[in-house]
């Protein structure tokens, strides 16, 4: 056993950090320098599509040093771009993209005029 319990990805103070605003052209690369001043990093993943573009997952590999980070870096200025730097909270982030999702559904089925079936989520 880790000694990692169920509520850790929702609690403060974890080593996952999620950032926003960063320019789309950023690399892992740059954010490995930018963020590698606060520790060592585990991981670096920045998102792609575009709905995740301008974002990333940054996961240290100690605790302190992630707060340190985020501390440090949140409102830090990249390219004329403040980084916005959360910890990770998967539960938001998940609701997030489905709310966006059924939005997103809505407004297509508005512009059709045709109308939408429902979907019941049974997972939650």
């Amino acid at each position: 056993s880790s000694g990692i319990n169920a509520e850790w990805p929702l609690r403060p103070g974890n080593r996952i950090l999620y950032v926003r605003n960063l320019p789309y052209k950023i690399t892992a690369e740059e954010i490995y320098d930018i963020f590698g001043k606060y520790g060592p990093i585990r991981q670096v993943r920045v998102g792609v599509n575009p709905e995740t573009k301008g974002t990333a997952f940054v996961v240290y590999e100690d605790i302190f040093d992630a707060k340190n980070a985020c501390d440090h870096l949140s409102g830090f200025n990249v390219c004329n771009r403040y980084l916005v730097v959360l910890y990770y909270q998967s539960t938001k982030l998940y609701q997030k993209v489905d709310a966006e999702k059924k939005q997103a559904q809505l407004d297509a089925a508005k512009k059709k005029k045709v109308p939408m079936r429902l979907c019941v989520d049974t997972t939650a």
